[in-house]
């Protein structure tokens, strides 16, 4: 389990795992952004553009669902314990976000 500091809703301090599973994430998904941009650039049909549109939108919610995990693990499961309660309402309105 990632610590989780005093600061944990404006800063994040990620273990040397988590920071890496990150950025690769976000890497693949830049890398997937650009072949879009690559794809309209010769003028891809449109279907096939769409198909990896669709893939980079599952990517990102990937990211998005470990990032929560990883939140809700260290940062939510500490201020709870110190009585946070708080945090719960930020839980909240963050998944409804995430859910539009």
């Amino acid at each position: 389990m990632v610590e989780c500091n005093e600061c944990c809703h404006r800063t994040k301090e990620r273990s040397e795992k988590e920071y890496k599973d990150l950025i690769n994430r976000l890497s693949r998904i830049e890398g997937q952004i650009r072949g879009i941009k690559g794809m309209l650039e010769k003028d891809a049909y449109c279907p096939d553009v769409l198909v990896q549109v669709a893939a980079a939108n599952a990517a990102l919610n990937s990211f998005n669902k470990v990032l929560l995990a990883n939140h809700i693990r260290s940062c939510v499961a500490e201020d709870i314990r110190q009585g946070k309660d708080e945090t719960i309402d930020e839980l909240v309105v963050t998944i409804q976000k995430l859910m539009r």
